[in-house]
């Protein structure tokens, strides 16, 4: 039997290639400068994006992909003998592209069966959800075993981290409660974390130093019952030093991967975190 193809959102912020060694493909959300469209990874590189907003004023906005997009997707795995599509994206509170994916799941219906699975999740913590369904995808799951694997997944999913600035989380209305940390004192780096499908604040530090030292905190805590862990970050250039923080209270390996525009467009430059699973 042929194997259940995983379709994701270019949030994932999975590096290439992740997603060309796992057959993972990618539905597009759109990002806008101004005036001016480009679809996500395809017309705009995370690099390219960064350069982008280093040299405007303006901060960029985000929009979900049409349902077309995805229906594209999921008839190419019909037509490629495909047993089934799961279909992994990101948060529902945070994005209407679930609400496209389902359109499109029975816009297809009679062609192939898509389930899709909201997130509940961002960035990289939509990654490593995707990379474990990829991966049982690979060893012959059926679609029932694959989606409920990353429902479960969802659930034991966490992510954490720090930000150089509230300002494009404010700008881009996606702050929600996490508003509390903004005060006259810029020189405070937020924390924040993804709960309950939004992003919510978890602190303060004085210095990035120290908030980084909290995001390895939060890791040491659930160490022994880590699974899976990705680092992410904003073109970071103290993203190596991190990474040898969390290797060394850890004991499996860890994914890097840089935020993209998707979620980049609000978090800003200089994110920098961990995505990890736990065991419960």
């Amino acid at each position: 039997m042929t194997s259940v193809q995983i379709v994701t959102d270019s949030s994932c912020d999975l590096p290439e290639e992740v997603i060309a060694e796992l057959n993972i493909k990618i539905v597009p959300l759109k990002i806008r400068f101004g005036e001016t469209e480009f679809v996500d990874r395809f017309e705009l590189s995370t690099d390219q994006f960064w350069d982008k907003c280093q040299s405007m004023d303006e901060l960029p906005s985000t929009a979900a992909p049409a349902p077309g997009a995805f229906v594209e997707q999921f008839e190419e795995a019909a037509s490629q003998g495909a047993s089934g599509v799961v279909a992994i994206v990101l948060s529902g509170e945070l994005s209407a592209t679930i609400e496209a994916a389902q359109q499109a799941a029975l816009m297809v219906k009679d062609k192939i069966e898509v389930k899709v699975v909201d997130s509940r999740t961002v960035t990289m913590g939509l990654g490593s959800i995707v990379v474990g369904a990829a991966t049982a995808a690979q060893s012959g799951a059926s679609i029932e075993e694959i989606s409920a694997n990353a429902i479960d997944c969802v659930e034991r999913t966490q992510v954490h981290a720090a930000l150089d600035t509230l300002e494009n989380l404010r700008k881009g209305g996606r702050i929600g409660a996490a508003g509390s940390l903004l005060g006259s004192m810029l020189s405070i780096k937020p924390l924040i974390e993804v709960r309950n499908g939004v992003v919510e604040p978890a602190g303060k530090q004085r210095t990035r130093s120290k908030a980084l030292n909290s995001i390895v905190a939060v890791v040491k805590e659930h160490a022994e019952q880590i699974e899976q862990l990705c680092v992410l970050h904003a073109a970071c250039e103290d993203v190596d030093a991190f990474v040898e923080q969390i290797n060394a209270v850890v004991n499996v390996d860890v994914l890097v991967g840089q935020v993209g525009p998707v979620v980049g467009a609000h978090a800003g430059l200089g994110t920098i975190g961990v995505a990890f699973q736990t065991t419960r």
